[in-house]
C-alpha cells in the first residue's frame, strides 16, 4: 500500500553555487559515498542536486519539511548495479521507517544541465 509520494525540483546552480563555499555544507547533506559518487562525474553539480532533491521528495514523502534539525545523509541515494537509484537510510530515519513499517522506498531521478527533480514513493 502507498503511504507518501513526494517530489522535487532543484537548479543545478544553486546547489553548485553552495556547495563550491566549503566541504561543511557537503558533508551535512551527503553521505561519503554519496561525495565519491557525485565527484567521479565530469558535472558533479547535476549529481548533488539529483541527490539533494531525492531527500526533499523523501521528506515530503514523509510528511515532513526540511528543517536543519534533519541529518539529511541520514538519507542515501544509492545506486545498484544496473545503476538504478535507491533510498538507503541510517540513523533516526532508519528508526522511523521501522516504525511506519515502510517497507518499500521508490526514487526516480532525472537532471539536465540546469534543473534536477526526484520522485518518492513509500510503500508499507
Amino acid at each position: 500500500m502507498i503511504v507518501g509520494v513526494g517530489i522535487d525540483i532543484i537548479e543545478v546552480d544553486r546547489i553548485g553555487e553552495k556547495l563550491e563555499r566549503g566541504k561543511a555544507l557537503r558533508e551535512k547533506i551527503f553521505s561519503p559515498a554519496e561525495i565519491a559518487f557525485c565527484e567521479s562525474k565530469a558535472n558533479r553539480a547535476q549529481h548533488y542536486a539529483a541527490r539533494f532533491a531525492a531527500k526533499e521528495a523523501f521528506l515530503k514523502a514523509i510528511g515532513a519539511g526540511l528543517s536543519l534539525s534533519h541529518e539529511l545523509h541520514e538519507i542515501e541515494v544509492r545506486v545498484d548495479s544496473t545503476g538504478k537509484p535507491g533510498i538507503g537510510l541510517t540513523g533516526t530515519f532508519l528508526t522511523l521507517a521501522q516504525e511506519n513499517k515502510w517497507n518499500k522506498i521508490h526514487l526516480s531521478l532525472s537532471h539536465v544541465q540546469s534543473m534536477a527533480c526526484a520522485v518518492v514513493i513509500l510503500e508499507q
